[in-house]
């Protein structure tokens, strides 16, 4: 028999009576082979506990010894194993429940604007710190113990993806990466707060917690019951979601019923079109959709990625995805698009049968659709509809109709069509993707009509790009063009078997582009967003600016010459906050001639993320060059125009555009400035020592013809002074405040003293001054 380890009581765990030493002259005789295997204490304990692990084997495998007659002795079971058991426990630290203060009526749903859902679930938004409650084998110990959660999603959850995350324990939140901090504790029950960055994965999350102490390590088993689902956050300044209308938020995000038009645009008509985003299962269906796109979890982040995963996949070409269309009238074999009402059953059905198209769908049922999945993962959206919308299928930007020598249709050829309607979809985000001003709106099409990238999908395009012509920028904006304001243009073939142009038709397509109103059951009309006024020349030159980039690009002819500039030039710093924004517009005929031109200016308030807020001005400026002339021309935007439109940052951007007359070259630019806003002055008095007081003069005055309400100071500074706030109360126009503040550096050499002002006319005031500390 080979050797045994020696263990001494203590070693054997839960079972202290079994001594199991080899090689003792004290110690019991051992039994035999089949002692020891039938009639072993430790065996006969372990048979009690659990007799389906010990179950007697048939044939000569039997367990009890028949080699000796008589009864066999039986080993008390003792009470000692759960002592010790008991004092192991106390010793280590687990996890005995987690509870995810999941109730609808909780302070974890109601902040995340999430109680609308009917699922019973954990389900928050990132950016925003939720809440949760975890029962401990014994009460925490900040000094020794150590605790950290971890989130999985995805097959194969990886931490450098993203989709494998672990979110430590500090002392403080940031708000802007994962992380929990215990903000309450009684007995063995402790509360986290966790914390998510505005750009996090969204999707279902599976959650353990891992525990530590001097005594090893434990982690908890996974329980599909503490999932948790994370959506973006229209609510969260950092998502690139965020819209900052609460009106538009309730409607565009929380409604979950609306109103599709359809018709012709002298007949226009309105079904309702119950979204259901909150329906019991529609947010798991929803995030099968994304699973099964098979794209990979670790791009659900990007709220642009995850609309072309959507808009790919509401209908079912390439990807076996959510509806079937079908134009040709025959329906037997499944639903027509007409009957249905709504988006709940169309989705519950897609999820119910592992992922097999729902028969059928057209363009009204594919909106729906996608506006009750981008609503529920958290996304502005609304459905759109177009009257006269074309279809332009050789990316030309036209809708071209060819005739034979004859004036007879050319059937083969007349590929390009007018709807008498189209119904798409808007969606609210900013797009650092794109040059600043084309975030907001975008339009996305889940109807299969052409293919992107090779995909049958479309979007999101910049709906300020579309209405500019900027249709070089990502993604699909060509196509979306043409829809609302691509020219009818009539071609006749010649003898030699070109083509020439025999008549345009610039008001054919792009009517009425209608929307529900917010808060109201109203049409709202949306056109002036995707197209300037028919016959505008700012209409003409977003068309003839998109048709350059088209597959026909000498479709409008080429300007004459291109011998003006238009550049826009900001003096020192730039505008400041309160007076009047002034920059200098300046134009350089390069010509010897004389030119001539009306420049179309606008400004619009923007938020740093490009997102446009409002246009605030507009006016037209004409303009007469002499030969080789430089022209400046001063643009003023009044302080009252301004005053109280202005968001966070406090930028604006300016559009430029316009037409020479004799050469009929296009002007065009942007210049983007923000109002610089004044700075706080620190002055230190007296000395700095460690540990001895002295004190700082903060001084502001404020630059507004305005009073500054409710004005709030905040200084802090790293071995300086803890962050502290002073409420200053109401400040006057133009008037100055000065406080002093008073505190005991802890840390020598140099450091930073820091403030800040905060109040709701005025932002980004700032100051520092650097103090050096000498030791005490």
């Amino acid at each position: 028999m080979p050797e045994e380890m020696m263990l001494s009581s203590s070693s054997v765990g839960r079972f202290p009576s079994v001594s199991a030493r080899n090689g003792d002259d004290n110690a019991p005789k051992q039994a035999s082979g089949k002692e020891h295997a039938g009639g072993g204490g430790c065996w006969r304990w372990l048979q009690k506990m659990c007799p389906c692990c010990c179950r007697k084997q048939s044939g000569s495998l039997d367990m009890t010894d028949t080699t000796k007659p008589g009864p066999v002795e039986e080993v008390p079971m003792l009470d000692k194993p759960s002592a010790e058991a008991s004092k192991l426990e106390e010793l280590t630290l687990t996890v005995r429940s987690v509870d995810l203060l999941k109730s609808k009526t909780g302070v974890n749903r109601r902040e995340h604007h999430t109680d609308c859902y009917h699922d019973d679930e954990l389900i928050v938004r990132r950016g925003q710190p939720f809440q949760i409650a975890l029962e401990l084998s014994r009460p925490f110990k900040h000094s020794t113990d150590k605790l950290h959660l971890e989130l999985k999603t995805g097959k194969l959850p990886q931490v450098s993806k993203g989709t494998h995350v672990i979110i430590p324990l500090v002392d403080e939140l940031e708000n802007v990466c994962w992380q929990s901090q215990i903000t309450e504790q009684s007995g063995n029950r402790v509360q986290l707060l966790v914390s998510s960055p505005p750009n996090a994965l969204i999707g279902r999350y599976q959650l353990t917690v891992t525990t530590g102490c001097a005594k090893g390590e434990a982690t908890s088993t996974h329980d599909p019951a503490s999932d948790i689902y994370m959506l973006f956050n229209p609510w969260c300044e950092g998502d690139t979601v965020f819209m900052d209308n609460e009106d538009e938020r309730m409607e565009y995000v929380l409604n979950d019923t609306g109103r599709i038009y359809y018709g012709t645009e002298k007949q226009i008509g309105v079904r309702t079109w119950n979204f259901g985003q909150f329906s019991e299962g529609i947010l798991q269906a929803c995030l099968f959709i994304l699973e099964k796109s098979k794209v990979q979890p670790f791009g659900f982040g990007d709220s642009v990625n995850v609309v072309r995963v959507v808009s790919a996949m509401i209908n079912s070409l390439d990807d076996r995805g959510v509806l079937e269309g079908n134009w040709s009238g025959d329906y037997e074999e499944g639903t027509s698009p007409t009957a249905w009402s709504g988006s709940v059953d169309i989705l519950k059905k897609y999820y119910a049968e592992g992922g097999t198209p729902v028969k059928y769908g057209q363009c009204w049922v594919f909106s729906g659709v996608t506006t009750t999945v981008l609503r529920c993962l958290g996304i502005a959206c609304r459905s759109v509809t177009n009257f006269q919308s074309a279809h332009d299928t050789d990316v030309s930007l036209t809708t071209d109709v060819y005739f034979d020598e004859n004036m007879e249709p050319l059937d083969r050829l007349n590929t390009d069509s007018v709807w008498n309607f189209h119904v798409w979809n808007d969606c609210w985000m900013a797009r650092p993707d794109l040059p600043p001003g084309m975030g907001g709106w975008q339009a996305v099409d889940s109807t299969p009509q052409e293919t992107s990238q090779g995909t049958f999908c479309c979007g999101p395009a910049s709906v300020n790009a579309i209405r500019t012509g900027q249709v070089y920028l990502k993604h699909d904006t060509p196509f979306v063009f043409a829809e609302v304001n691509s020219d009818k243009i009539y071609w006749q073939r010649n003898l030699d078997s070109t083509f020439s142009q025999i008549y345009i038709e610039k008001k054919a397509v792009g009517h009425c582009i209608s929307t529900k109103a917010v808060g109201s059951d109203e049409r709202m009309d949306i056109t002036d967003l995707y197209k300037y006024p028919e016959d505008t020349e700012e209409e003409r030159i977003a068309v003839e600016t998109a048709s350059r980039y088209g597959s026909r690009p000498e479709t409008y002819s080429s300007p004459a010459a291109e011998d003006v500039q238009i550049e826009v030039v900001m003096e020192g710093e730039g505008p400041r906050m309160g007076a009047d924004a002034q920059l200098k517009i300046v134009l350089r005929n390069q010509s010897r001639h004389p030119r001539r031109a009306t420049l179309h200016s606008q400004v619009a308030v923007m938020y740093y993320t490009g997102v446009l807020k409002g246009t605030i001005k507009r006016e037209k400026l004409p303009v007469e060059l002499m030969p080789s002339e430089v022209k400046t021309i001063e643009w003023v935007l009044p302080y009252d125009q301004y005053q109280d439109q202005l968001v966070d940052q406090a930028a604006l951007m300016l559009t430029l555009s316009g037409r020479v007359s004799e050469t009929q070259q296009v002007l065009a630019t942007q210049h983007n400035f923000r109002l610089r806003t004044p700075d706080l002055t620190i002055t230190p008095v007296g000395e700095a020592v460690v540990g001895k007081e002295m004190a700082a003069k903060i001084s502001f005055t404020n630059p507004l013809p305005r009073t500054l309400k409710s004005v709030l100071f905040r200084v802090e500074g790293l071995g300086l002074q803890n962050v502290r706030e002073i409420a200053v109360g109401d400040v006057g126009s133009h008037c100055s405040v000065t406080l002093t503040e008073h505190f005991v550096p802890t840390l020598p050499g140099p450091r930073k003293l820091v403030a800040s002002l905060d109040c709701r006319q005025l932002t980004q005031v700032h100051g520092v001054a650097d103090i050096l500390v000498k030791e005490k």
